[in-house]
């Protein structure tokens, strides 16, 4: 899936923080520090990030259609 760029509950803009927060993981940081350090308190916005599966990199590995010739 792609990044949700807003909370669904509150709005907040969450999208932009993904990377910085895939940063702080591989740093050694905790999910609950990442987040802090992202300033991402409301638990709906920290659902947002924390629930998030990234497919798109899974579905680029992926082959849709066989190939024919």
């Amino acid at each position: 899936m792609i990044i949700p760029v807003r909370c669904f509950s509150c709005g907040k803009v969450v999208g932009d923080r993904w990377t910085q927060y895939l940063a702080l993981l591989e740093s050694g940081h905790t999910e609950g520090d990442a987040l802090d350090g992202l300033g991402l308190k409301r638990y709906c916005c920290r659902r947002m990030v924390l629930t998030h599966v990234d497919l798109i990199e899974k579905l680029l590995h992926c082959e849709l259609y066989p190939l024919t010739t």
